[in-house]
């Protein structure tokens, strides 16, 4: 069960339960409809579990029923921290006062940030949301509905082609997209596209210039594909020429491979929070794991369908562990294989197409996978170089 913000305001409490009937306690309670989790069994006939506050007197008669007894190991929750602050009716009172001054200190907007202006200037974006209601200081509830104060600031901030605003916790963000313009494009030299490597042209293109290969010739390295020269005149070539290339790759890949789990092992804090503060209340002390990992859970109370800025955060501290795991010598083959082709494609380009591999040369020893390959790759083969003023063509 999950220990929600709902539970601790209503807390719970954990308890050893021993001697007499244990199966038939837990049957009882499902039919009296008295939940517990956290079960787990003792050696000695004795067992833990956890039960709402609520529930805990109604136990009572059942333990007397299966002839159990039980001990308080742990009370948790809101009214037993409550009943230990009242008895410090002082601390009780700064408590109270402090909690209101956050809810009123996160029921205001603190601070306006400008995101994305580069021509508009800050100052404007926020003078122009000053007049629709976000401002610092002001109250969240007195702002206009997110969506319909985007809409007003984008009509009325010239030059924009969106304006965003969210509020997260006490800060204001106004993000702004600038309406851009077309830039002119400069006339570029003319230039020729030549091969960039020895291939096979599988398809050419020529939308400006006069191609000089067709498909299936082969050509090598710095060959001229498509001329800058047409009609007798210099002009900037453009098109698409796609080809075979072969690439030769040496992968070493090991039979045994480290990978990164989370164990199991976990801490977890729970803290109480009020907009943008939190209060630490349980999981004190420290984990012991040498790698971890964290991510947190915000259960905020609702009212209808507002969210409030108070509520229960809980943050799990996972232990992450190295596992070595054992590879066939086909495992590690399609392995090396397949990072291989990633690279291929990091290094052509996402539309290049691994057509044929050809493995040259494999053996395994001192634990590893030893290949040479030869893989054909269908890629773009194009690339521009300006053309010198005195040359021919």
């Amino acid at each position: 069960m999950k220990e929600s913000a709902f539970s601790f305001l209503r807390g719970w409490v954990s308890l050893e339960i021993r001697g007499g009937d244990l199966e038939q306690l837990i049957n009882q309670c499902g039919e009296e409809g008295i939940g517990v989790w956290e079960v787990k069994p003792l050696p000695g006939r004795r067992m833990e579990l956890s039960i709402m506050l609520g529930d805990f007197f109604r136990l009572r008669p059942l333990l007397k029923q299966t002839s159990c007894r039980m001990h308080v190991k742990q009370r948790k929750g809101l009214p037993f921290l409550t009943l230990r602050v009242l008895r410090r009716k002082w601390f009780a009172a700064g408590i109270v006062l402090f909690v209101l001054a956050i809810f009123f200190m996160s029921s205001m907007v603190w601070d306006v940030e400008v995101k994305g202006n580069v021509k508009i200037p800050a100052e404007d974006i926020k003078q122009a949301a000053k007049e629709e209601g976000l401002f610092p200081f002001q109250w969240k509830f007195k702002l206009p509905e997110q969506d319909k104060l985007s809409k007003t600031l984008t009509r009325k901030l010239e030059g924009t082609s969106w304006v965003g605003v969210t509020i997260h916790g006490t800060k204001a963000t106004i993000e702004v997209a600038e309406a851009t313009q077309p830039k002119e494009q400069s006339l570029n030299s003319p230039r020729n596209l030549v091969s960039k490597s020895d291939a096979v042209v599988t398809y050419i293109y020529a939308e400006r210039g006069y191609p000089q290969v067709a498909k299936n010739d082969r050509v090598k390295k710095g060959a001229v594909l498509i001329s800058g020269y047409q009609a007798g005149q210099a002009v900037v070539s453009k098109g698409e020429v796609r080809g075979l290339v072969w690439h030769e790759y040496n992968i070493e890949t090991p039979l045994l491979k480290k990978e990164s789990v989370l164990s199991g092992a976990r801490k977890t804090k729970g803290y109480l929070y009020f907009g943008n503060t939190a209060i630490q209340l349980t999981g004190y002390g420290k984990n012991h794991f040498a790698e971890s990992v964290t991510y947190t859970e915000n259960d905020p109370i609702t009212w209808r369908k507002w969210k409030l800025p108070i509520g229960w955060m809980s943050e799990h501290v996972m232990e992450k562990a190295d596992i070595e795991i054992e590879q066939t010598p086909e495992q590690a083959k399609a392995s090396g294989l397949a990072q291989a082709k990633r690279d291929i494609l990091a290094k052509n380009g996402s539309d290049a197409v691994v057509k044929a591999e050809k493995i040259l040369h494999e053996k395994t020893e001192n634990g590893k996978v030893y290949m040479k390959v030869l893989f054909e790759v269908e890629q773009n083969i194009a690339e521009e170089v300006p053309i010198v003023q005195d040359q021919g063509e």
